[in-house]
């Protein structure tokens, strides 16, 4: 099946044709972010794998629909960035890849922990500069502190067991309480007690209309001074502005993103030529107790395998006329 590969990026390439021995695929490489604009490309072809900065909203999707598009498949588990309603008017088929690894941004986000509290890149850069001084570079122990995993997934549950194994007392929050979690000793409490009791809170739910904003200008108020803020799973969870408001105040007292609300326009491209003018993300980065990176939690080779294998499935089920467990 002819497929248009959109957001194509050459980390991904190898991992995708390797995949692609065993389905046969005519893959077309398009480095563009999919949009209303871009979507004209796809002409002619049936099936388009798009990534997860792609826009995929109403308009795009009349305009694939219009090329030709029967079937996409997201080369990622989250899928705020589509509107499946109208995808389901066009009579376009959408399948994603839902649990690529969540080992790989369970650890990642453990990884902004121990950076944020240890300074490691701090360090880094002091001693490449010659200078050893530890001024500024206190931490804490992990042992003991309470810390909160709101979403418990497949990711979050993986969380819970590290920082259980670090010997933290791990609370959480879930419409649907794990009991996998339960057995590890994941206390479930209430979001208002989250807040008042945790050192540090990390998010791992999906983007929705109830999960929105989940981090407010009302949520930071009950927090405790200088909490620990980690998200690693969708930029529209938090509030931006009200998070810039408490790391200004230090009611926050640490930040680590890997995503962020506005990222389309910023991440998976190589802005260092170009004036950043987004100006809450400037600030954002101002903040010496701020560290973001640019959603590569997922970033591993067996995540990209995997990915890369999932999603060509999902196209050869489509194309065979069977209907994939991923099919959304």
């Amino acid at each position: 099946m002819k497929v248009a590969v959109f957001s194509s990026h050459q980390f991904e390439r190898p991992y995708l044709e390797k995949a692609n021995t065993s389905h046969g695929h005519q893959l077309s490489y398009f480095e563009s972010h999919l949009d209303s604009e871009v979507a004209k490309l796809a002409q002619g072809f049936p099936a388009v794998s798009a990534f997860v900065s792609d826009s995929l909203d109403a308009d795009t999707l009349k305009v694939l629909s219009e090329g030709g598009v029967k079937f996409i498949s997201l080369r990622s588990a989250g899928y705020n960035h589509i509107d499946l309603e109208a995808a389901a008017k066009l009579g376009i088929s959408v399948a994603r890849v839902p649990a690529y690894s969540p080992s790989a941004v369970a650890e990642y986000t453990i990884a902004l922990m121990l950076t944020l509290n240890r300074k490691t890149h701090k360090a880094y850069n002091r001693v490449r500069e010659g200078n050893f001084s530890l001024d500024g570079l206190i931490g804490f122990e992990f042992s003991g502190q309470t810390a909160a995993v709101i979403g418990t997934g497949n990711i979050g549950a993986i969380v819970c067991r590290i920082l259980i194994g670090f010997g933290c007392r791990v609370v959480a929050y879930d419409t649907h309480p794990s009991e996998a979690c339960k057995q590890m000793g994941v206390e479930y409490i209430s979001m208002e007690e989250i807040f008042k009791i945790s050192d540090i809170i990390t998010l791992h739910c999906p983007l929705n209309p109830a999960t929105k904003y989940i981090i407010n200008e009302k949520n930071l108020a009950l927090a405790k001074d200088g909490v620990m803020l980690i998200n690693t799973g969708r930029g529209g969870l938090i509030d931006t502005k009200a998070v810039i408001k408490a790391l200004k105040t230090g009611k926050i007292g640490s930040l680590g993103l890997d995503v962020y609300e506005e990222e389309e326009e910023l991440f998976f491209e190589d802005n260092s030529e170009h004036i950043i003018d987004d100006d809450i993300f400037s600030r954002l980065i101002t903040f010496p107790n701020v560290v973001i990176t640019g959603h590569q939690g997922f970033l591993t080779t067996t995540a990209l395998r995997n990915i890369a294998e999932t999603s060509l499935q999902n196209i050869s089920d489509f194309e065979s006329g069977t209907v994939s467990k991923n099919t959304l």
